[in-house]
């Protein structure tokens, strides 16, 4: 047995090599990579099908099974021919940044475990602000995407709302039931949160949405003064800064006015389209995110970072330590001396936690903040170039306008029924993933089952787009002949 894990250093160099070779490969391939590979779930299980190994095997060899078992199966996240959910490709640098991380194994909770790793998620907490014009006071914290930067958010509600409960140690029992505000459209990690937060989502007021899927003012203002007079405790509006169905910005001034004018907390979802704010020509359509009490963002959306790196906003530090401090004598810092030293554990949950800004300082270093931009423009640029394919073709149907990078639409085909249009758009999904060339998914618009695909990708360009479309239309045309 050796006395340690450690390969020597010519072993590793040789392991390291096989590593950039194969990333390379990856990358040399990249703009015919297909969307997904259709092997069925029984086969992919089998490849990993054994016992726990007691001896280890050669690091190449090893290299080489993960490159045929593990690199080549990938669902194609980094190239052009994704359009499912929101993927974004992730980026160089930051894949760099993620395999430095690892070498130096920082655990980003305590200043001195980290003191660099510290200062630098401290200053990317800085930067996010700036980016979309937030408080130069905020707070925050790197967290594993938006639904856990939503639970944060909606955590730091609950705990400063019901201070004066003492719900850190009291919980919510004795009190009237909080209620929480948001659209039909809103993220499904809010009904997660409340949940977890003891709120429970029966408490969850799904407000009807207007015809650009934006939530109702009106509705929401009535549902908040029925609640009232119910007795329950209106606590929380959930404002969306585009939503993941179609990129839909909620009026958030007027919400932000609602709920000053009924003592609640405001909290903006900006996981998918939070970032885009930062563009000059859409900055007046997210004029009030600037006054939420807490914002959820997503790095490996509009950043192109890789998974995973989220970052919940607030408007100081000592909200978030109020929420999470929690005096324990291994993290007991009264021995140190005073310094401006700021430590995670006391303002997050964890106490182990990999040093996720890591990766977005480097990528604001390498490329520049004007460079990303510049990606998302081309991409909201990319998502009007595909509207206005649809909108021209007379086989395809465009079914919801967006400002960001999402467009649902349906294929119609030609002499088609209502009802064989609906049921070759929901045949078309498994089949495209079975055909493989392209990997898109659906969603329901007011109950009616839609195509939607999301633009969010620095490597994407007109020919992806025009690509997609034949591979629809072709793949839509073999259903129909079946």
């Amino acid at each position: 047995m050796k006395n340690s894990l450690d390969y020597s250093q010519q072993e590793l160099q040789g392991i390291l090599q096989k590593t950039t070779d194969l990333v390379m490969q990856q990358y040399a391939n990249i703009d015919r990579q297909d969307g997904f590979h259709d092997y069925p779930q029984a086969e992919v299980a089998s490849w990993f099908d054994e016992p726990l190994p007691t001896e280890g095997c050669n690091a190449i060899a090893l290299l080489d099974h993960v490159k045929q078992r593990v690199l080549d199966t990938a669902t194609g996240n980094l190239g052009p021919n994704m359009y499912a959910y929101v993927m974004a490709g992730g980026n160089q640098i930051s894949s760099i940044a993620d395999f430095l991380t690892s070498t130096i194994n920082q655990n980003a909770t305590k200043w001195h475990l980290g003191p660099a790793m510290t200062e630098i998620e401290k200053r990317v907490i800085k930067w996010t602000a700036d980016m979309i014009n937030y408080t130069p006071e905020a707070g925050g914290v790197m967290v594993s995407g938006g639904s856990a930067a939503t639970l944060t958010g909606l955590t730091v509600a609950r705990n400063v709302f019901c201070r004066k409960f003492n719900v850190n140690q009291q919980g919510l029992f004795g009190m009237k039931p909080l209620t929480v505000y948001c659209s039909t459209e809103t993220h499904s990690s809010t009904d997660k949160s409340i949940s977890l937060l003891g709120i429970g989502t029966k408490q969850l007021r799904r407000i009807a949405t207007d015809e650009q899927f934006k939530i109702d003012l009106q509705q929401l203002r009535a549902q908040i003064e029925a609640d009232l007079a119910a007795g329950f405790t209106p606590f929380c509006i959930v404002g969306n800064a585009g939503t993941v169905n179609t990129g839909a910005i909620d009026d958030l001034a007027a919400l932000a006015d609602i709920a000053k004018q009924f003592d609640m907390w405001f909290h903006v979802d900006g996981a998918y389209g939070g970032l885009v704010s930062s563009l000059p020509e859409l900055k007046a359509k997210y004029a009030g995110m600037e006054l939420a009490d807490s914002i959820a963002l997503d790095f490996h959306k509009w950043l192109y970072q890789p998974f995973e790196i989220g970052c919940t906003l607030v408007r100081n530090w000592d909200v978030l330590r109020e929420s999470y401090f929690k005096q324990a004598d291994y993290l007991d810092t009264a021995l140190e001396s005073k310094t401006d030293r700021l430590e995670f554990n006391e303002h997050y949950f964890q106490l182990s936690r990999s040093a996720k800004a890591f990766k977005v300082w480097m990528s604001l270093k390498a490329y520049g903040f004007k460079q990303i931009q510049a990606m998302m423009k081309k991409d909201l640029e990319l998502t009007r170039y595909l509207e206005k394919r649809i909108t021209s073709a007379p086989d395809f149907e465009l079914m919801s306008q967006s400002d960001l990078a999402i467009a649902c639409f349906r294929y119609t085909g030609e002499q088609l029924s209502d009802e064989q249009v609906v049921n070759i758009n929901q045949a078309l999904i498994p089949a495209l993933e079975k055909d493989g060339r392209v990997f898109i998914t659906g969603t329901r618009l007011r109950g009616e089952f839609v195509l939607r695909a999301c633009i969010i990708n620095h490597r994407k360009t007109t020919d992806s787009i025009d690509y997609l479309l034949d591979v629809i239309r072709d793949v839509a045309q073999k259903i129909s002949m079946e």
